[in-house]
């Protein structure tokens, strides 16, 4: 009897294509539950398995991971994925539920149609159990729900609440002024006898009493409040606290994993590529990087030209602000000619994401610009190849998402800005104020 209850206790997951395209270790993430992926998902991996982009590798290890699972097992049969694993695995072959069907009420011929059917099946075969679909697509949901079907987002790498995420500063307003003159007079102050918000991450302070006021970073590694000074790199000033807060977190050698998140026109490529400038004797080199994500999802291939021609067009922010930064420089030809032999020598190099996948990440300061349009195991990926005396940087506006399928709580940028934040190598800040225009500052605040 007690059998006969674990079994009925226990779920099916159906997972779609977009869920393997995000996670390709999806299966092993339901714990006790069974697992069944369509025959189509397999048809529709095949398609993506060649080229360089995020999806193709996810797909060729979802690939690779079930062939070595099978062995000698028949996939269309329940079978486990690994020794220790609870639940089970099958690959859904029959699509032609025999009561509700999804391609007569559909449509017929379209892949998510069939993906339903496959799980009304699985639903009509195990009526003690429930069965769930599993995808990023909304309106996929939405039609299982409507077929009478349960559905949901795939959770794993997901945050609670992107409103609540993780900032990275606190403002006190009524700090002890003794604090405050201590600080300015020595710099650097012992804070194990202060209370503050947040003594388990790096942060950073805006201390207020009355008239007086000043910045502050708390180190998690020695429990001490420094002031921050509001001072330039490579020619470029901060025009607030936010800004200054972002330049200490990037020249600091002690950090080596930064996150800078912010609204458009709020600096944050601008910084990190200054900052990098600042320290170009420190490193062996500088990479610049964002991943590609094509507008009106057309592929870069349809473009004209070679290949740098192709990816160029995705690359242009990241020259506009190193063209900035020549421009603060006018007067000075002899660093405007080191900019550019730095250019030309690839001591700066400026790539798309996928053309720097595989490369060697030691001595390296690398950006990546635009990191909200990539996925938890991207950023894992990226920051598992980090060498020694490498700085790592991501940029991004976890509100500003381009990539099918992820969203401002599953983009892989917030996924590191919540996990990473109580270790003692990262440290994180939120720009708000916009310093690009007014302009632009009109399109952010009401449009």
């Amino acid at each position: 009897m007690a059998k006969k209850e674990d079994q009925t206790s226990k779920k099916i997951f159906v997972l779609d294509t977009s869920v393997i395209l995000y996670d390709h270790d999806a299966v092993n993430n339901f714990q006790e539950h069974d697992v069944a992926v369509p025959i189509l998902v397999l048809e529709e991996l095949d398609n993506f398995k060649s080229g360089n982009d995020t999806r193709n590798f996810e797909a060729r290890n979802f690939i690779r991971l079930i062939d070595l699972a099978s062995k000698n097992n028949l996939i269309n049969k329940w079978f486990t994925l690994k020794k220790n694993s609870l639940g089970k695995f099958k690959v859904v072959l029959d699509e032609n539920p025999k009561k509700v069907n999804a391609e007569k009420l559909f449509g017929d011929g379209k892949f998510d149609n069939r993906i339903l059917n496959s799980a009304l099946v699985l639903k009509e075969q195990h009526k003690d159990r429930k069965v769930i679909l599993v995808s990023k697509d909304i309106c996929l949901r939405l039609k299982a729900k409507a077929l009478d079907l349960h559905a949901e987002d795939y959770e794993t790498g997901k945050i609670k609440n992107a409103d609540e995420l993780y900032t990275g500063k606190t403002e006190l307003l009524d700090c002890p002024v003794e604090i405050i003159d201590d600080l300015k007079k020595n710099k650097v102050v012992d804070a194990t006898a202060l209370t503050l918000p947040y003594t388990d991450s790096n942060h950073f302070y805006f201390l207020k009493n009355k008239k007086k006021n000043i910045t502050a970073f708390y180190s998690v590694m020695d429990k001490t409040l420094r002031s921050v000074d509001q001072k330039p790199i490579f020619n470029i000033f901060p025009r607030n606290a936010e800004q200054s807060f972002a330049i200490d977190a990037l020249l600091n050698p002690d950090i080596k994993l930064v996150t800078i998140q912010g609204n458009a026109g709020t600096g944050k490529t601008l910084l990190a590529l200054a900052s990098a400038l600042e320290q170009r004797k420190d490193f062996r080199q500088i990479y610049i990087t964002r991943p590609i994500v094509p507008l009106s999802n057309k592929d870069i291939g349809f473009l004209p030209g070679d290949v740098k021609a192709k990816v160029d067009p995705y690359m242009a922010p990241i020259w506009d602000n190193l063209k900035f930064i020549k421009e603060q420089f006018a007067q000075d030809d002899k660093m405007i000619f080191k900019i550019d032999e730095l250019i030309r020598t690839e001591k700066i190099e400026i790539a798309p994401l996928a053309f720097i996948r595989g490369r060697t990440i030691t001595k390296i300061f690398f950006i990546i610009d635009e990191a909200q349009n990539l996925t938890p195991h991207e950023i894992k990926t990226i920051i598992s190849r980090a060498g020694e005396h490498t700085k790592i940087v991501f940029t991004g506006d976890i509100y500003q998402i381009d990539t099918p399928y992820l969203d401002s709580e599953s983009n892989g940028l917030s996924y590191l800005i919540e996990n990473a934040k109580k270790h003692p190598l990262y440290a994180h800040i939120t720009l708000q104020k916009g310093e690009r225009s007014e302009l632009a500052n009109l399109a952010t605040e009401l449009l």
